[in-house]
């Protein structure tokens, strides 16, 4: 075993993929997730894909007595690849409170405890959000932090500058922030995809979801944006993709390469497409209609936004390899693997 590793929001869509890349690459997992938007059944679809079932913990990591406890349980955290947060752009403009104690006091119980524990390295998991409206596309790492357009937004550019800070004091450890452009699919196995608990607040969930008559229609917000067919321009990147960028990240710090204490990457495909151009893609590659309607633009959303991934590939060593119109593919199958489980 390489040495363990602390997955918050480990049961999560991306932080489940990204425990199974852990595993594969021979680490020891530990998952800590409150279960608010996951299952704990997403475990036992790790456990079939990598043939290791990670240690589990029930437990909010904005509980600090909680979290210390789960630090004390599992001695020898070596590093932590942070996702449990609040996400969805539209809920955080309706309770921004909500979002600034969940994202916020999480990651600053982990910057305390991590000293204590003798944790070297913590990946963070942020977003292209932290660019609003790009002046450049695409967009690279040194394009300049605009004033976030939702709470969501801000938390993520918040807890960016908090990381940094602590570092800058002299606490002994390392980070790498992991920008993420627009994560989509499911594992190839269709064990594991994205299944988030009620309504589903991102686009290909509720497009899979549609195309298999949970949900009536799909709304478009906007389709009056300067953009080839009006609607919102987006970078769609792999799930699996994204989850080895993270094992990448840490064994980057864990063996001393990095070249900073803190470093930062954009993580996408450097191709955009309109969510109209999406819905069309999905509809060739399953042969299946998607119901969808054009309604008005939604507070918080940025026009149009993809990445320059030469920093990723280039230094990290990484690079987006699946197409589109497999990571659809495998969107969907994972939609029928759970209409066969009864699930949806």
């Amino acid at each position: 075993m390489k040495g363990k590793i602390l997955v918050t929001g480990g049961t999560g869509y991306i932080g489940s993929h990204t425990v199974v890349e852990l595993q594969n690459d021979g680490y020891e997992v530990v998952i800590v997730d409150n279960l608010s938007n996951s299952n704990a059944e997403v475990i036992d679809g790790i456990e079939k894909i990598s043939g290791i079932r990670p240690a589990f913990e029930q437990v909010d990591c904005i509980d600090f007595p909680a979290m210390k406890a789960v630090f004390e349980k599992h001695q020898g955290i070596r590093g932590i690849i942070h996702f449990a947060a609040s996400k969805a752009v539209g809920e955080s403009v309706e309770k921004p409170l909500l979002y600034y104690r969940n994202n916020l006091d999480s990651l600053l119980n982990l910057l305390e405890l991590m000293p204590q524990f003798n944790t070297e390295a913590i990946v963070f998991s942020s977003s292209c959000t932290v660019y609003g409206q790009p002046d450049i596309l695409p967009v690279d790492e040194n394009a300049p932090i605009k004033p976030a357009l939702s709470p969501y937004g801000n938390t993520k550019q918040i807890c960016e500058e908090i990381i940094r800070d602590t570092v800058y004091a002299g606490t002994p450890i390392k980070s790498i922030i992991l920008r993420y452009f627009n994560p989509i699919g499911a594992h190839p196995t269709a064990e594991i995809g994205e299944l988030p608990n009620g309504v589903p607040q991102n686009l290909l969930p509720f497009v899979t979801q549609t195309a298999m008559g949970i949900r009536k229609e799909l709304s478009v917000f906007g389709d009056d944006y300067d953009t080839v067919d009006g609607s919102c321009i987006r970078d769609y990147i792999n799930v699996v993709d994204l989850a080895k960028a993270h094992v990448i990240a840490v064994n980057r710090m864990l063996e001393n390469k990095s070249l900073a204490n803190v470093e930062t990457f954009n993580l996408g495909t450097g191709r955009g497409l309109t969510v109209l151009e999406l819905i069309n893609t999905f509809e060739k590659v399953t042969g299946v209609k998607v119901p969808h309607k054009i309604v008005g633009r939604r507070e918080g959303d940025i026009e149009k936004v993809w990445a320059n991934p030469d920093h990723a590939n280039n230094v990290l060593g990484w690079t987006a390899k699946e197409t589109v119109e497999d990571t659809l593919a495998s969107a969907w199958k994972w939609q029928l693997r759970l209409r066969e489980r009864g699930l949806m």
